[in-house]
């Protein structure tokens, strides 16, 4: 397996990208290879900081840099060199498995448009984030971020997405699907929640249980939760601010803990033909450790594959 990583990416880029990827070398294989995407003697110095001399990190060189506050198209076409113009190449010519940045994430995304394409059949790609829930497990939730504006059809494709996402990489069969709306009742919310709620309901390739609220968002009812990239990301960042928030008046437990966005590493952009994963811009070395960790998950479960299988089949 080849790991694609943009050394440059992030607020803490270069050093902390690549003392995470160090921190992640004891969890991979010796078959497992780290491709660091970067400026080669920029790398090549922190590694030997860190007094690095094995096999295992093969330096890709890439020259530019696409900074967080780019334009993402025009930054693309502008810095064909930049690392993650790098990465989508490697990635697209089968030479990584999976590409990882925590850099500028609507590059990430239009690079994910422009260079592995959609999967024929598929609307729109969704990102999917992670939600820590009470009974110490996670549900999956898309969209994020990547489509604030989204009709009743992409959110039935994201219901599909991420009972496939889900099932590939926990093993667990069916999962639940909710729908996030303002009231349980099927009759409840905008135009868009009624319409997909009818969608979901008559779909019989998910496992649809039907609305949740709010109050519900980390209590175990839903392995999938579905809802438009707007309201998806306001959610997900509200969440996020429980452990910061929980940290400054010294109160933790294993729930808090899990809400740090550090422990699930990153978010997959699922619905595409191939394996990306954007992370934190703020990602510490920890953060990428765990974000090469979900790479390699995402990479074995073959959730990609099997995601073309069932639109493939609808």
């Amino acid at each position: 397996m080849k790991i694609a990583v943009d050394v440059m990416g992030g607020d803490f880029a270069p050093k902390a990208v690549i003392e995470g990827i160090l921190l992640a070398l004891p969890s991979l294989s010796n078959n497992e290879i780290i491709l660091a995407v970067g400026p080669r003697d920029t790398i090549q110095s922190i590694l030997d900081e860190h007094h690095y001399s094995g096999t295992q990190i093969q330096i890709i060189h890439a020259d530019q840099v696409i900074e967080m506050g780019e334009h993402p198209t025009r930054a693309l076409s502008q810095k064909p060199n930049s690392s993650i113009g790098i990465g989508f190449g490697l990635l697209k010519e089968g030479k990584a498995d999976v590409f990882a940045s925590a850099g500028n994430t609507g590059a990430m995304m239009v690079g994910s448009l422009f260079s592995v394409k959609t999967i024929e059949g598929i609307q729109r790609p969704a990102i999917a984030g992670f939600v820590p829930q009470t009974d110490g497990k996670y549900a999956v939730m898309l969209d994020i971020g990547a489509n604030a504006d989204c009709k009743p059809e992409m959110l039935e494709q994201f219901a599909i997405l991420g009972s496939v996402y889900f099932e590939a990489t926990t093993g667990i069969k069916s999962p639940r699907v909710g729908l996030i709306n303002i009231g349980e009742e099927e009759q409840k919310g905008s135009i868009l929640a009624q319409a997909t709620h009818a969608l979901l309901k008559a779909n019989s390739k998910i496992n649809f249980i039907g609305n949740i609220e709010g109050k519900d968002f980390f209590k175990g009812k839903a392995d999938v939760i579905v809802t438009d990239g707007f309201t998806g990301n306001i959610m997900l960042k509200m969440g996020e601010s429980i452990y910061n928030i929980m940290k400054d008046q010294g109160m933790t437990n294993d729930f808090v803990e899990n809400t740090n966005y550090e422990k699930y590493g990153g978010s997959p952009i699922i619905g595409i033909n191939g394996n990306v994963i954007i992370a934190h811009g703020a990602s510490s070395p920890v953060a990428i450790k765990n974000m090469i960790g979900l790479c390699k998950s995402v990479v074995e479960s073959k959730v990609c594959e099997k995601i073309k299988g069932i639109i493939e089949n609808k």
